[in-house]
């Protein structure tokens, strides 16, 4: 069938047309929604940091319960190297968009969507399982409104994105799974590093002792942070210290965002003490059961209640995000080489849609 070809007057009045027709408002509507574009860095296949590609690809459009929002800023996490490296585990096939941190402002709602408006700012990490509408690593996003919140009032975009996936791990790690309480004592491995950075000033927030573990040239950021004693793993033993500073009687709680701690960890815990990692290991851990230790395997939910209970020590300063480095989205391939070095230092965020 050939093309029909309008002209200026054809188009104009197959407008009044439209116009006549009670539906006209939403089909024009509908018309620019489905022509609009956006872009973003796109995998084409599984591999390298170089692989990435800037592309002018369809915006999406938010369905029943869900918002779509400008991405002004991504967060970047260990999680989106190993998705980049290989997203097959997580049901992802090329060409994709990845990342699993936002900060932005709403544009449009969808149907059903009532605690929310276009010009809302807000916080979150999107699903990585199970998620039809890719990452945040492109200027728009569609996202459940059930898991976003509204963006702490003190926060910049670029600290606010740094927060909701590093934060909301530690959070879960330590006030839900480890149950921290005052006066205990945590060994937190990896303390520098995006999680970690969190759990040593949650740690103290809930008024605990901590000892915290580095290189050497994160020590000093340890104890900006707040850790009570900062450990370099290079030429210290962590367990060793955790005896020593706890009189031989093993710490109450460990937490290892590094991995690879757990084993070795477990002769410096408490009988009774609580472990979790957030990462797998190796080695013998039936030390545990004589000692009556309970080991928690850590992998973030999403929901907004925890943004929210976040949102109140962010406000009060006692939670403050570590944001190492600011991008351009084009330089998304920089940002992860950092995070394939494995020696970061908090949070590398990503600027993407203009403001």
């Amino acid at each position: 069938m050939d093309a029909v070809v309008l002209n200026s007057a054809d188009s104009g009045a197959l407008r009044r047309a439209m116009d006549a027709c009670p539906l006209a408002v939403l089909k024009r509507h509908a018309l620019a929604v489905s022509s609009a574009r956006m872009r973003a860095m796109v995998l084409p296949r599984f591999g390298g940091p170089e692989l990435f590609e800037s592309r002018d690809v369809p915006a999406p459009t938010p369905g029943p319960g869900e918002v779509l929002v400008r991405v002004l800023v991504s967060g970047t996490n260990p999680v989106d190297a190993k998705l980049r490296q290989d997203g097959t585990w997580a049901g992802l096939q090329p060409p994709v968009v990845i990342g699993y941190d936002a900060s932005g402002v709403i544009e449009q709602v969808g149907p059903g969507v009532t605690d929310f408006k276009p010009g809302d700012e807000v916080f979150y990490t999107p699903e990585i399982f199970n998620n039809p509408h890719g990452g945040t690593y492109a200027e728009l996003h569609v996202v459940s409104a059930s898991i976003i919140a509204k963006k702490p009032p003190s926060l910049s975009h670029e600290e606010a994105a740094a927060v909701p996936l590093a934060g909301g791990t530690a959070w879960d790690a330590l006030v839900r799974r480890l149950q921290l309480r005052v006066g205990e004592t945590v060994l937190i491995h990896g303390g520098a590093g995006g999680v970690g950075s969190f759990a040593v000033q949650l740690a103290k927030a809930l008024g605990a002792r901590v000892l915290a573990t580095s290189g050497p040239d994160n020590l000093e950021t340890l104890r900006k942070l707040g850790a009570d004693v900062a450990i370099n793993y290079r030429s210290e033993d962590p367990a060793q210290v955790a005896l020593r500073e706890t009189g031989g009687q093993g710490v109450d709680a460990v937490f290892d965002t590094a991995g690879q701690n757990i084993p070795a960890s477990i002769p410096a815990t408490r009988p009774f003490g609580r472990l979790a990692t957030i990462l797998g290991f190796r080695g013998d851990v039936s030390g545990m059961y004589p000692c009556n230790q309970t080991l928690h395997g850590v992998f973030l939910t999403r929901e907004r209640r925890r943004l929210e209970e976040m949102t109140l020590l962010l406000e009060r300063k006692q939670l403050k995000p570590l944001v190492e480095e600011v991008l351009p989205l084009e330089r998304v391939a920089d940002a992860h080489r950092r995070l394939d070095s494995g020696h970061g230092r908090g949070k590398l965020v990503l600027t993407v849609a203009r403001r």
